[in-house]
């Protein structure tokens, strides 16, 4: 069944992929064979660059992979939801008079904790998921299942500088939350009523430093037991409960 819905958001040819994009269709990612040159290659590049694509160079065996069709050595995925602007997010929350909640997914590549992140997200009320370009999970099917559909539901944001999305969530006067293992304080102790938002690390490597040095608070879960850490969808859905508890 997936492979059947994947298939169907296929398109290659560089032509087809050009005229997908100036049409207005976001896409998932885009597989590029490796050594590939010309003009249309080249007006190809500058509209992903505008347009923040996920892109992968590839080897051919691998386009061959994807489709036995003339791809033209290129193929594209077509995302089966409609990536929001940041800036118009932030505006229209303020605008409905909501106290903002957003969710920003640092390297979270694990498409069901994906989807079940974002499915605690809609259900706990956030107003957006921001995600990476690159070392993002690919959302697609298996991902939009797992979510029970949620993912067709919240605004999702997908940033190529996510550093410059951080601060501008700073400057329109949200308070960034890192939720680490090594947090500096217990997040039932600290004061969720404000306009927030809060970030998860991939279960590998963490929360990237760079985005820790701009956190406004390092936070952590309060464990009793003799497990010192929680699965990331696990812990983002505590935590939003806490946002909610003290909100409501």
């Amino acid at each position: 069944m997936n492979k059947r819905i994947n298939v169907a958001a296929m398109i290659y040819g560089i032509r087809a992929i050009i005229e997908t994009i100036m049409s207005g269709h976001d896409l998932e990612k885009i597989f590029i064979q490796k050594g590939l040159k010309g003009d249309l290659i080249d007006e190809l590049m500058e509209l992903v660059y505008k347009t923040s694509v996920p892109v992968s160079i590839v080897p051919k065996e691998k386009l061959n992979g994807l489709t036995r069709k003339n791809h033209q050595g290129t193929v594209a995925f077509i995302s089966p939801i409609k990536y929001h602007d940041l800036s118009n997010l932030v505006a229209t929350t303020y605008e409905e008079a909501k106290v903002p909640l957003f969710l920003i997914l640092d390297r979270i590549t694990d498409v069901r904790n994906f989807g079940a992140i974002a499915r605690s997200a809609e259900a706990m009320g956030v107003n957006g998921i921001l995600i990476p370009t690159k070392n993002a999970a690919q959302i697609n099917a298996d991902s939009i299942k797992t979510s029970a559909g949620a993912l067709t539901q919240i605004p999702v944001v997908r940033m190529k500088n996510f550093i410059e999305g951080i601060t501008y969530l700073q400057s329109g006067g949200c308070k960034v939350i890192a939720c680490t293992e090594k947090g500096t304080h217990e997040i039932n102790k600290l004061d969720l009523r404000d306009p927030l938002a809060l970030v998860f690390g991939s279960e590998e490597d963490g929360i990237d430093g760079a985005i820790l040095k701009i956190a406004d608070h390092h936070v952590t879960i309060p464990l009793r037991g003799k497990m010192s850490s929680l699965n990331v969808s696990v812990a983002t859905s505590i935590s939003l409960y806490e946002v909610n508890r003290q909100r409501y």
